[in-house]
């Protein structure tokens, strides 16, 4: 590899590039394949079907820039994806009406980040979900990204994204989703191999996937989180009650047949 800036989908038609997504598509499988409903949303990296294993009758891919549309499969027989082209941080859909929103590296990749976040926490519906895969800065992949001149004999001279690209820690991103009243229902770390540039070497070392997930499960280069969208009940008070106001009870003189008089309360 030589030591220039590429972008990330340049990155990933590269053999590191190829075992992330290789990774990142059996986690969106197992994250997506049992949620139901009627609307999926995919942001970013059209080189990944990420809502493959989903089966919502509506799925759409959005992307930032026209030119992402030409990377789609046009194979027969892969699955269709309407895509359309937007500002992720500005939704073309209303409040509440998505069920599902995958984002693979759309955090990272995109200048607002925490815009991104609370624009997909307004167009989720509750009880809605979202999958977020993002590259880990606590690992061998991340240190690389942020020091590109080390461990060049590990084949990471170059930054892993885009140099306005910036790794999200899994800690920060929880915070972010606790404020949007996102709760974390599942995450995964995975990818534990260096970024090698070959494929020979890549294999050499995919011990350390059995290995690191053991032994050092959260520094994993890449961590895939699935989170719910809270909404929480209300309680209606009903208005205080007015006393009820009850008359003095005054005593009756009443007299029977058999001419007794007795004395009785009446309201």
């Amino acid at each position: 590899m030589s030591g220039q800036i590429i972008g990330m989908h340049d990155w990933l038609a590269s053999p590191p590039g190829q075992y992330l997504l290789s990774w990142e598509r059996a986690q969106m499988a197992q994250a997506v394949g049992n949620v139901f409903g009627f609307h999926a949303l995919q942001l970013g990296l059209p080189e990944l079907d990420a809502l493959e294993a989903n089966r919502m009758p509506h799925r759409w891919l959005a992307t930032q820039t026209p030119t992402e549309t030409s990377i789609l499969p046009q194979e027969p027989s892969a699955s269709p994806r309407a895509a359309l082209v937007t500002d992720f941080s500005a939704l073309p859909f209303s409040a509440n009406s998505l069920d599902l929103v995958v984002m693979p590296h759309a955090l990272e990749l995109s200048a607002d980040p925490h815009g991104v976040l609370r624009e997909v926490a307004r167009v989720l519906m509750p009880e809605g979900r979202v999958v977020i895969c993002g590259l880990n800065p606590l690992s061998m992949w991340g240190f690389c990204q942020r020091r590109p001149n080390w461990f060049r004999w590990m084949g990471a001279q170059r930054l892993l994204l885009p140099s306005a690209g910036e790794c999200i820690g899994y800690l920060r991103l929880r915070d972010w989703l606790s404020l949007l009243s996102l709760e974390i229902e599942d995450s995964q770390f995975g990818c534990y191999r260096p970024a090698c540039s070959s494929q020979a070497w890549l294999q050499r070392f995919n011990w350390m996937d059995k290995a690191g997930a053991r032994w050092w499960p959260i520094l994993g280069s890449v961590y895939c989180l699935v989170a719910v969208k809270r909404v929480r009940g209300m309680t209606l008070i009903n208005p205080a009650r007015k006393a009820v106001r009850r008359l003095a009870v005054a005593p009756v003189t009443v007299a029977n047949s058999s001419g007794n008089i007795r004395s009785t309360g009446q309201k």
